[in-house]
C-alpha cells in the first residue's frame, strides 16, 4: 500500500522553521490502528489524515475532507498547525481549486481559506476561568521555578493551564528558560492538566508581537510543540480581554519560533493566520 506523505513547516515562510507536521493523504479509510502506528513512525508533534467522504471525492477539486490529528502517541481532538499543514497541502501542492476548504473534526467543522501568502484557520475561541494556584503549585514549580506569576488561568475545554508571567520578563528570559517537561508528568498527578502554557505580554518596542508563549504537552508525547495553534485558540480568548484588542501578532518563542496572526470574530471563533514551508514529498509504502 502507498500512502502519500508530506512534510509542512507550519507558521513560517522559512523551510526547518515553524512547527513541522506530516500530512498524509488517504484514498480510502486506514485500518484503525495503522493511524498511531504511521504517526509514530513519523515522531513529529503531529501527523495529519486527510481523507475523503465520499468515493466520488477528488483532492484537486472537492471542498470537504475528514480530517485527524495524531500525536506519536495517541489521537488529538483539535491540531492548528497540522489543519494549516494540510490546508497547505490541498492548496499548494494538489492545486485544490476552492478558495475556502472545510475539514470535519472531532472539533466540529474547520475552515481554511486563502488570503494572500497566508492560510487562515477558522477555529474555536476557549474561555479560561481563573486557576487556584495551590492546586497547581507543584507543576508551576517545576516548570519556571521562583519566576513571578502575574496570573493564572486554565480553559475546561482544552484542559490547558495558562500561566502568565510577571511584565517585568524581558521576551529573552521567556526564550532562554530552560524547561524539563518530562518532570511534568510526575508534578501533576489529577489528570486535569493536558497542556501548559507559558504566556508574556509582548513589547511593542520590538516587532510589535501582542504576546510572547511557549507550549508544553508530555501529558501527549509532546515535551514542547515549536508552534501551536490549539494554544492559542485559548490564548487568543485571554490576551484580547487583557489587552481590549480584537487583531492581535503573537510570536511562540521556541527554538524554531513561528509567528500566528490573530482576528477574533463576532460570532465567538478566531480566524489564525500563518504561512506554510514545503519540505519533504514521498510515499509510505506498507
Amino acid at each position: 500500500m502507498h500512502v502519500p506523505v508530506f512534510t509542512v513547516d507550519a507558521f513560517t515562510d522559512q523551510p526547518f522553521a515553524g512547527n513541522p507536521a506530516a500530512v498524509c493523504l488517504l484514498e480510502k479509510d486506514l485500518d484503525e490502528d495503522l493511524h498511531q502506528k504511521i504517526a509514530a513512525e513519523m515522531n513529529l508533534s503531529e501527523t495529519a489524515f486527510i481523507r475523503k467522504l465520499h468515493p466520488g471525492d477528488d483532492f484537486s477539486k472537492s471542498s470537504c475532507f475528514g480530517l485527524r490529528w495524531f500525536t506519536p502517541a495517541n489521537e488529538v481532538p483539535l491540531c492548528g498547525h497540522a489543519t494549516l499543514a494540510s490546508a497547505a497541502v490541498l492548496f499548494h501542492i494538489q492545486k485544490n481549486t476552492n478558495s475556502v476548504l472545510t475539514f470535519v473534526t472531532l472539533s466540529g467543522e474547520l475552515k481554511a481559506r486563502r488570503v494572500k501568502d497566508h492560510i487562515v484557520l477558522d477555529l474555536p475561541l476557549y474561555t479560561t476561568c481563573p486557576q487556584v494556584l495551590q492546586e497547581v503549585e507543584e507543576l508551576i514549580k517545576a516548570a519556571i521555578g521562583d519566576m513571578i506569576v502575574q496570573d493564572l488561568r486554565y480553559s475546561p475545554d482544552t484542559r490547558k493551564l495558562l500561566v502568565r508571567l510577571s511584565d517585568t520578563y524581558e521576551r529573552s528570559v521567556l526564550e532562554e528558560l530552560k524547561v524539563s517537561a518530562q518532570r511534568f508528568l510526575s508534578a501533576e498527578k489529577t489528570g486535569k492538566v493536558k497542556g501548559l502554557i507559558l504566556t508574556l505580554k509582548g513589547d511593542s518596542s520590538g516587532k510589535g508581537h501582542d504576546f510572547y508563549s511557549r507550549y508544553f504537552a508530555p501529558w501527549n508525547g509532546i515535551l514542547e510543540d515549536p508552534v501551536t495553534g490549539s494554544a492559542h485558540a485559548v490564548l487568543s480568548s485571554y490576551w484580547s480581554e487583557q489587552l481590549g484588542k480584537k487583531e492581535m501578532l503573537a510570536f511562540q518563542c521556541s527554538r524554531r519560533g513561528g509567528e500566528l496572526k490573530i482576528s477574533l470574530r463576532g460570532d465567538g471563533r478566531v480566524d489564525i493566520a500563518g504561512q506554510t514551508a514545503v519540505v519533504l514529498k514521498g510515499n509510505l509504502t506498507f
